[in-house]
């Protein structure tokens, strides 16, 4: 089993997080795993993209010409990612952000409004981790706790309120795609 994912959106909206979380997690799940990130020199409000491959077997490159399963967090890079992604492929949508349906018709869709639920929790560093919380429980690939046990790792030393924060965003992510948004 090899998967690869493409992560995209603007700086600041955590993309480069949300791969790096999930890499960690598929490694600490015993996966080979390559994290690729790219960004614009803008940083925040630049582009900011990232793919993680995740196998059984020994990766020999980490670039994806054609992802299985696309995160796309803003309408920019959905216009630049949609084209990419296999036929039959899963592409998980910032709905607040993206209002437009896909051009392509042989990809599954997974609508989540991540920044209207972020701003309901109160946090907008959570629409990440709704995010992912939805790619997790749409693909099956990880777990929630695998997911944040790579985050724990990664962030040390976050306060307990921020981590529960976090674990709330995938919780909430994951029980959106439950509950069959589309």
């Amino acid at each position: 089993m090899t998967k690869k994912t493409v992560f995209a959106g603007f700086g600041g909206q955590g993309v480069l997080m949300m791969g790096y979380v999930y890499a960690v997690a598929a490694m600490r799940d015993g996966k080979e795993v390559t994290f690729l990130p790219s960004y614009g020199a803008e940083v925040r409000g630049g582009t900011a993209n990232c793919t993680v491959v995740v196998s059984d077997e020994e990766i020999f490159s980490p670039v994806t010409s054609s992802p299985d399963y696309a995160i796309i967090m803003n309408k920019p890079s959905l216009a630049r990612y949609e084209g990419m992604i296999k036929k039959g492929g899963i592409i998980i949508l910032n709905s607040s952000l993206i209002k437009t349906d896909l051009i392509r018709k042989d990809l599954e869709v997974v609508k989540v409004p991540a920044n209207d639920i972020a701003k309901e929790l109160g946090s907008d560093r959570t629409i990440n981790m709704i995010m992912l919380g939805a790619f997790v429980s749409k693909t099956k690939i990880s777990t929630l706790d695998s997911i944040m046990n790579g985050l724990t790792e990664i962030v040390k030393g976050k306060k307990e309120s921020v981590m529960k924060l976090n674990r709330k965003g995938l919780d909430i992510g994951a029980g959106y795609v439950i509950k069959g948004a589309k």
